[in-house]
C-alpha cells in the first residue's frame, strides 16, 4: 500500500469513529483535520515515506528453523535516523528472507518552515542511516549491517515513487560481505509539481563526491605534514599514541573528531554526572576478531550504531560521554592513550574555568581529580600520588579541536594540560578540521541521533524480577531441603538502601544510610542477627543474574541460610535510563535467631 492509501486508509477510519458508518466520504475539511488529528501529518510540510517490503539472501541464516508458535528465537530489528528522527521496526524472527515490512514517515523540513521543494531537497546530503540489529535467544545484541541511503533519486520519479534493493554489508573485518538485501520503496507526499531528471540528481551527487574528496586529499596533506612536523620535535613521539583517524563500522577512515559533536539530552538526563551514569551503563564489548594472535579490531562506531546494539568498546562510550558534556557546557575532549598495564584505552578530560582537570571514566562513571607531578620538586615522596588508572596520554580531542602532546614525558601524572601552550601541545588547525568534519561532508558522520525516554516501566519491570528472583531462592533453597519464608516488610525496607546506592553512583555523595540502619534495626528483633548483601547488574535476565550472586560467600551464605526462625528478604530495583539502559539493583538478606 502507498502512502496516500494508508492515509487514506487512516482517515476513513477516524471519520467513521466520530460520524458513525453513514459518513464515509471525505470533504477537503474533513480531510485537513484528521491529517492533523489522526496521521498526525502537516499538510504544509513534505514527507518522505520509506517503505521496507521484505529481505532477501540473508545467507547466513540460511538454515535457520522455523520457530514454533510462543517459541523463543533470534530476531533482526531495523533502525532508522534521518535529521533528528527516529524510527525503528518490529523484531521478526531471523531467516534468509526476514518478513521485515514496516512503513516509516520522514519529515523533510524545509527553509524558514515552508515546504521543502525538489531544489532545496536535492541540495539536502543527509541520508537515512539503516541500522540492522540481530537479538539472540539470550538477549544479547550484535551489529549485522550500518547503511547510509541517499534518497534522492525519488526527486526524479515522475509518479513521486520509486523502489528498489539495498544491498547490506556487513561490519568490521566483514564490511565487504554481503549482509543480505532490502527492498525499500520512497515516496513523497505531497508529489512533486515538477520533478527533476535523473542527470541533474546524478550531475549533484558526483559533485558533491568530488568537493569532498578535494577536501579529504588537501586534509590528508595538511596531516601528512602535521605529523611530520610532530616527529621533528622530538624521534621519541613515533611511539605516542596520537590518533588522528579510525575506521568505523564500514571500514570508513574518519577524522576522530567526527566522531564527537555536541549532544543535548533535552530532560532525559538533567546533569553532567547522570550523563556520566547513562554512559557506563552501556556495556562494554571490545570489536570482535576473526582469527587468533591476540590483537585488537578497531571498530569505532557511529552513535546509532552504538546505542541500537546497546554495547560497545571504550571508544565508542568515551565519544558520546564526550558529546554529552559539551551539551551541558563544559569545556571536554576525549584522551587517548594507555592504562596502568599499558592496554591502549580512551577517557574523557574536562577543563574548569579555574585550571582544574577532571578525568572521566566512561566505562564505569568514576571521576579522577588530576594534579600534575613536579619532577624537579622533591622529595618526591611529599607529593599527591596518582589517583587516576591512566599511565599515558598521547593526544586529546573534540568536535573542533585535535591537539597532540609533545611534552618530553607522555606520562599522565606528569603532563599539564595547558592547551593554550604550544611548547607543550602541538594543535592542528581548527580551520582545516572542520573542512573534512563539518556536516554533509563524506568523511564527517551524520548529525547525531536524538536520545530516545526510555520506554520500560521500572515499576513493572522490578516486580518481575523480584517475583522472578523469589522463585528461583524458593526453588534452590527446596534443592537443599530448607523451608523457604519470606519477610515481606523487610523486603520492603531494602528499597531505601538500593535507591541510595544508585544516588551515590550518579552523584558521588552518599545518602540515606542512616535512615535504613534505622529501619532495619526496628525490624529486627532482639536476640537476632540480620545479614544483607546488593548487587548491581546490566541486565534484567534473573537466572543469569541469580547464578552470578551464589559464587558471591557472601550471597550464597545468606540463600542457604539454616537456623531459628529465618526469614528471608529480597529486593529488586530497575532505574530506567535513555535507549533503556538499565541499572538493575538486587539486595538478598535475612534475619534468624541467633543461638550459642
Amino acid at each position: 500500500m502507498d502512502i496516500h492509501g494508508k492515509i487514506q486508509e487512516v482517515l476513513a477510519e477516524t471519520l467513521r469513529d466520530d460520524q458513525g458508518p453513514a459518513h464515509r466520504t471525505l470533504s477537503e475539511t474533513d480531510f485537513l483535520c484528521a491529517l492533523r488529528r489522526r496521521a498526525n501529518i502537516d499538510p504544509s510540510r513534505r514527507y518522505l515515506y520509506l517503505q521496507v517490503l521484505g529481505g532477501k539472501a540473508f545467507l547466513e541464516h540460511l538454515q535457520e528453523p522455523e520457530p514454533l508458535p510462543g517459541q523463543v528465537c533470534s530476531t533482526f530489528t531495523l533502525f532508522l535516523h534521518f535529521r533528528n528522527q527516529r524510527f525503528r521496526s518490529k523484531p521478526v524472527p531471523c531467516s534468509c528472507e526476514p518478513d521485515l515490512k514496516e512503513g516509516f514517515l520522514l519529515e523533510i523540513h524545509g527553509d524558514g518552515g515552508k515546504m521543502a521543494d525538489a531544489t532545496t531537497m536535492l541540495s539536502m546530503c543527509d541520508p537515512v542511516h539503516l541500522v540492522l540489529i540481530r537479538t539472540d535467544t539470550f538477549s544479547e545484541t550484535a551489529l549485522v549491517s550500518s547503511h547510509f541511503l541517499d534518497w534522492r533519486t525519488v526527486l526524479a520519479s515522475p509518479s513521486g515513487k520509486t523502489c528498489f534493493a539495498v544491498e547490506l554489508m556487513g561490519v568490521g573485518s566483514e564490511c565487504k560481505v554481503p549482509a543480505g538485501v532490502l527492498i525499500v520503496s520512497l515516496e513523497l507526499y505531497p508529489p512533486l509539481t515538477e520533478t527533476l531528471s535523473t542527470d541533474i540528481i546524478s550531475t549533484q551527487q558526483s559533485l558533491n563526491r568530488q568537493r569532498t574528496a578535494e577536501k579529504e586529499r588537501l586534509f590528508l596533506v595538511y596531516a601528512k605534514q602535521w605529523w611530520r612536523e610532530f616527529l621533528e620535535i622530538r624521534p621519541s613521539h613515533q611511539s605516542k599514541m596520537v590518533k588522528i583517524f579510525a575506521q568505523d563500522e564500514n571500514g570508513v577512515n574518519r577524522p576522530v573528531c567526527s566522531y564527537v559533536r555536541v549532544l543535548r539530552a533535552g530532560r532525559l538526563l538533567e546533569s553532567p554526572r547522570q550523563a556520566a551514569r547513562f554512559v557506563s551503563l552501556l556495556a562494554h564489548e571490545k570489536a570482535p576478531v576473526v582469527g587468533g594472535g591476540g590483537g585488537k579490531q578497531e571498530q569505532w562506531c557511529s552513535l546509532l550504531a552504538f546505542l541500537c546494539r546497546g554495547k560497545g568498546d571504550c571508544e565508542d562510550h568515551a565519544t558520546l560521554l564526550c558529546s554529552l558534556l559539551l551539551g551541558f557546557g563544559l569545556d571536554a575532549y576525549v584522551c587517548v592513550g594507555t592504562k596502568t598495564k599499558g592496554t591502549p584505552h580512551t577517557w574523557v578530560l574536562t577543563r574548569g574555568t579555574d585550571g582544574s582537570i577532571t578525568f572521566w571514566e566512561s566505562l564505569t562513571g568514576h571521576r579522577y581529580l588530576h594534579q600534575a607531578i613536579d619532577p624537579d620538586a622533591p622529595p618526591l615522596a611529599l607529593q599527591p600520588k596518582p589517583s587516576s588508572p591512566y599511565r599515558t596520554v598521547g593526544c586529546v580531542f573534540n568536535h573542533h579541536a585535535f591537539l597532540a602532546n609533545c611534552q618530553p614525558s607522555d606520562a599522565v601524572e606528569l603532563c599539564v594540560f595547558d592547551f593554550q601552550n604550544q611548547s607543550r601541545w602541538k594543535a592542528m588547525s581548527e580551520e582545516a578540521l572542520k573542512s573534512v568534519t563539518a556536516p554533509g561532508t563524506i568523511t564527517s558522520l551524520p548529525p547525531l541521533p536524538p536520545l530516545c525516554a526510555p520506554s520500560l516501566d521500572p515499576a513493572a519491570a522490578s516486580n518481575q524480577l523480584e517475583l522472578e528472583m523469589r522463585c528461583l531462592v524458593s526453588e534452590h533453597r527446596k534443592d537443599l531441603d530448607l523451608a523457604t519464608v519470606w519477610d515481606d516488610h523487610l523486603s520492603y525496607l531494602l528499597s531505601s538502601a538500593l535507591s541510595a546506592y544508585e544516588l551515590e553512583r550518579c552523584t558521588g555523595v552518599s545518602c540515606g544510610n542512616e535512615e535504613f540502619q534505622d529501619a532495619v534495626r526496628r525490624a529486627v528483633p532482639d536476640g537476632h542477627t540480620f545479614k544483607g548483601f546488593p548487587i548491581h547488574f546490566l541486565h534484567r535476565n534473573a537466572r543469569r543474574a541469580f547464578a552470578t550472586c551464589l559464587r558471591s560467600p557472601f550471597c550464597e551464605e545468606i540463600v542457604h541460610c539454616r537456623g531459628d526462625h529465618v526469614r528471608l528478604a529480597v529486593r529488586a530495583r530497575v532505574f530506567a535510563y535513555p535507549e533503556n539502559a538499565c541499572a538493575v539493583w538486587l539486595m538478598f538478606a535475612c534475619k534468624y535467631r541467633s543461638v550459642l
